[in-house]
Parts: C-alpha cells; structure tokens; sequence
C-alpha cells in the first residue's frame, strides 16, 4: 500500500487535549504548537525565553499557555514540571522537540555537555517527572525529535560522555541524537505492558530552522546559499511530528521522518532508524546513566523479558 501524502488536513481533531511542546517559539516546535492548537488542542509552549513565547504564543489560534523551561537547567526542568503539574492532572501529548546542533563546547548548568544534556537529559528528566499524568491517558504520547545526525560519527561514549577529554561538535550532536532514539525505544518497551501511553520518535528532515545558525564556520556560506534548495520549510520539517503525535494508527515504538530521497524532504512515513539505535545493551545502560546524572526515576519498570 502507498503511503498517503500526509499533511495538516490530516490531524485528528485535538480537542480535549493537552499537550507540551518544547521548544515552541520558533522554528519547527512553533508549526507543530500552531497546528495542534489549531486542531483544538490545548497548548503548552515550554520555552526558555518566556517573552518570545508570548509572542509566538500570540501569532497562534487557539487555547495557548506559555511556561518557562530552560533543558540547560535540572532546577528549571523540575520548576517547570511542578508548574505543569498543578495546571494539568493530565497530559495527552509530551512533545520533546526543543534541542541544540554543533554548538561550540560548552556545559549546562550541571556540567553536562550542552547537546547532550539539553537535547537527551533534559527531555528525559522533564518526560520522567510528568510520566504520571500521561499514563492514565488512553492513546497519551511521549514523542522525541531525534535527527539523521543520529547516524553521523554517533555512538553513545559512556567513557567520555561529556567530551572532557576531546570534543567534536558533529560527535557529540550524533550522541544526543542517538540518545533520543535509544530513549524513546527503551521507554515504548516499559510502557507497552501499561497499555495507555506510546513513546514514538520523529525527526524533520533538512529544515530550514535556527537550528543552523551553529555551523561550522567553514561551512557557513555554503549552507546559507544552498539552504534554500535543499531543506524545506517548518511547516513541512514538523509533519513527522505531528503524525506521531496525532496518527491513529501509530502504535508505539515507531519513527517517522520525510519520505523523500535520502530523508531530507517530502510527506512524513515511518522510516528505519541506525542499528545502533536498537541496541537494548546501550539501550538499557543509557537509561541507568541517564537515572543516576539527572536523579529523576520513571514510574515504568524495565520490562522483564525483550521484545
């Protein structure tokens, strides 16, 4: 069977639901804020710069709250999990789409390196800590935006996993984004046997975002005089998204990106994520990891046999 150009007309009815959405004043978590909200979603921009997300909140349609969340900052992630907490005794949509790409070496407020720690133990300590409200929600989702960086030199470094000792800004994008995938796997694989919420990842292709403004130098010029021909818009780069978040038949577990050549444009589908992705060792010892540097524990169990 072919798959249908999936695109905004596509979107359920979204009344009745919260969701969050990180990230969501510019870029790729606005248009997916946007549509959901559009769609009769009640809306949650959890952003670092709580004026830009009044401004952005203002450009959208629709039942839109903005709450502070900075993925640099643990305090910050449990300060916003508290707030949202007390404003929502329940959650249908987590959407884990802030992150940031070849930054320059630097830490977190917890000494994490940036990337990882804003785009892998940020969202997981925030995903941890509101897992409750999402699990009594039939048809509830967690969905993680990971990115074909999760391909590129990318491996999880458990001996140097924030870059002490070297550091490659293209190294340490490929480990968070990786990360979001071996989360995102292991964590569909506790929540199966509760039967209400989904873990499902997406990634947007090559999207014309702030996210390039930290490219290498040397590539700079090249990348801003080709931009336009070879990435595609928000709009377009938050479909995979939203499918994941909204498709009835997603079933848990799945990834979803452009259907184009190479994965860089075109109608959201389910695509194949690396082998590397599916490793349930790493998988399981990223999650241990993960647990001890952010002191958040999930409220779902390691399933007892693998699937």
């Amino acid at each position: 069977m072919t798959d249908v150009k999936w695109t905004e007309q596509h979107i359920p009815d979204q009344g009745g639901r919260v969701a969050i959405v990180t990230g969501a004043n510019t870029g790729l978590g606005f248009e997916t804020a946007r549509m959901l909200a559009e769609h009769g979603a009640t809306v949650v921009l959890a952003v670092r710069d709580v004026e830009k997300g009044k401004r952005a909140a203002a450009r959208i349609r629709g039942d839109v709250t903005v709450q502070a969340l900075d993925l640099t900052s643990l305090d910050s992630v449990r300060a916003a999990a508290a707030d949202l907490r007390a404003a929502h005794p329940h959650i249908d949509l987590l959407i884990n789409n802030a992150g940031v790409m070849y930054t320059p070496k630097k830490t977190t407020a917890d000494g994490f390196e940036l990337q990882f720690g804003t785009n892998h133990l940020g969202h997981f300590a925030l995903t941890g800590l509101l897992l409750d409200r999402l699990l009594p929600v039939p048809g509830s989702r967690v969905v993680t935006v990971s990115s074909t960086g999760h391909r590129i030199r990318a491996a999880i470094h458990f001996d140097d996993l924030q870059w002490e000792r070297s550091y490659s800004r293209t190294g340490a994008y490929g480990q968070s984004k990786l990360a979001n995938l071996l989360f995102t796997y292991e964590l569909q694989r506790r929540l199966a046997p509760h039967g209400t919420t989904m873990a499902v990842a997406a990634h947007p292709g090559l999207s014309n975002t702030e996210l390039l403004r930290n490219t290498p130098a040397a590539l700079r010029v090249p990348v801003s005089r080709l931009a336009p021909l070879l990435t595609q818009s928000p709009a377009m780069g938050a479909l995979p998204t939203l499918r994941a978040a909204t498709d009835p038949a997603v079933t848990g577990g799945q990834y979803y990106g452009p259907g184009g050549r190479g994965e860089i444009r075109g109608y959201p589908k389910q695509v194949e994520s690396s082998a590397a992705s599916h490793d349930e060792t790493v998988m399981h010892r990223l999650w241990t990891v993960s647990e001890e540097l952010t002191g958040v524990s999930f409220p779902v169990g390691r399933a007892a046999t693998a699937s």
